[in-house]
């Protein structure tokens, strides 16, 4: 497992890995403190709750998606964002296809495995 990401990440030449039942991502930029990953949802598709001990802040590049972090459900739409504190549980529906840019602190090696 790299340790790091290269210094430049060019989307056409970064693989989507498929995140199952409609959900493909691409690793972006990385080292062992930080990790951007760019996350595409197809209309419908349910990023299952969940949780994990990293930090989280998320950007919604596209689309429309409907958020849950702990017991609160958001509509959030191009431009918005969310933050997710470790060990809380979320999850999201995406309403309309998009695109959410996921940043993780440390990066998650689970991802790269």
């Amino acid at each position: 497992m790299a340790k790091t990401s290269e210094t430049y990440q060019i989307t056409a030449d970064i693989q989507w890995q498929d995140a199952g039942d409609g959900i493909v991502r691409q690793i972006m930029g990385y080292d062992q403190h930080l990790m951007m990953v760019k996350v595409k949802f197809l209309q419908g598709a349910v990023g299952t709750l969940h949780q994990h001990p990293h930090t989280q802040s998320t950007y919604v590049a596209s689309g429309c998606f409907e958020v849950t972090i702990g017991d609160k459900k958001q509509v959030l739409k191009a431009g918005d964002g969310y933050y997710v504190a470790p060990n809380l549980p979320h999850g999201c529906v995406c309403l309309e296809a998009g695109i959410l840019i996921d940043t993780f602190s440390p990066m998650r090696e689970d991802f790269l495995k």
